[in-house]
């Protein structure tokens, strides 16, 4: 059975007086551990592929399926306790806690979500700082940080929990060229050893190198899917 099952969706947004189709009846199948990635003009859909998969919005028809669970069918408490338990976000916005340090905001879904003991979370916290270069900043905060920082807060905070799929809205959008290659190899080496799934939106041709299968929407349809050549297994971080 596919991780995730998309079936004839469709989503409308309503502007003033007029109604905007974001998605135009899109069906598809994501297999686990698939590295996939959505491509598109701005305005495409890709985003909003992404808010109904990781359940922050519902689809105006048709029924999406994740780990079997029909995620149309939760209200927004059972939503919310869905997406803690399965789901890492990679957003545009970073959507980082002012007030919390570099540190805090990685550490903070293993105390809210996971609730994991101290030593156990330290470990993954300081881990996965590291692989996103962010090691030495740890003890910042938010505002004391480049674009391109928050970003890897953000991505390295996706990260921890080892989700069973991450949702990656422009992962790489704010980033150097080097961190960029680097974020996109930790991500591929966390498929690898974990079997986790990846599902971006993008623009970046890096990406595109590294995804499996890449969907590309137009208007709200999707227009094609095509497959790449599956590249060798990296090695496990």
């Amino acid at each position: 059975m596919a991780l995730v099952e998309i079936d004839n969706i469709s989503k409308n947004y309503q502007m003033g007086e007029v109604q905007v189709q974001a998605l135009r009846n899109v069906t598809l199948s994501i297999e686990e551990a698939a590295f996939i990635s959505f491509v598109g003009p701005s305005g495409s859909g890709k985003t909003t592929m992404l808010n109904l998969i990781g359940c922050l919005d519902k689809p105006t028809k048709g029924k999406i399926t994740v780990d079997g669970k029909q995620v149309n069918d939760l209200d927004r408490k059972q939503g919310a306790i869905f997406r803690g338990s399965i789901f890492g976000f990679i957003f545009q916005a970073f959507n980082l806690f002012p007030v919390l340090t570099v540190y805090e905001n990685v550490e903070y879904p293993l105390v809210m979500i996971k609730n994991e003991p101290t030593l156990d979370r330290k470990d993954k916290v300081l881990k996965v700082l590291e692989a996103v270069g962010m090691i030495e900043q740890r003890n910042k905060r938010p505002d004391q940080l480049s674009g391109g920082q928050k970003q890897r807060v953000a991505v390295a905070r996706a990260l921890v929990t080892r989700p069973k799929l991450v949702l990656a809205d422009e992962p790489t959008a704010n980033l150097d060229h080097n961190t960029a290659v680097n974020v996109i190899r930790l991500m591929r080496d966390m498929r690898d050893e974990f079997n986790t799934t990846f599902i971006f939106s993008t623009h970046d041709s890096g990406i595109m190198e590294e995804a499996e299968i890449i969907h590309t929407l137009e208007d709200g349809r999707l227009t094609h899917s095509t497959p790449r050549p599956l590249r060798a297994r990296a090695k496990t971080i």
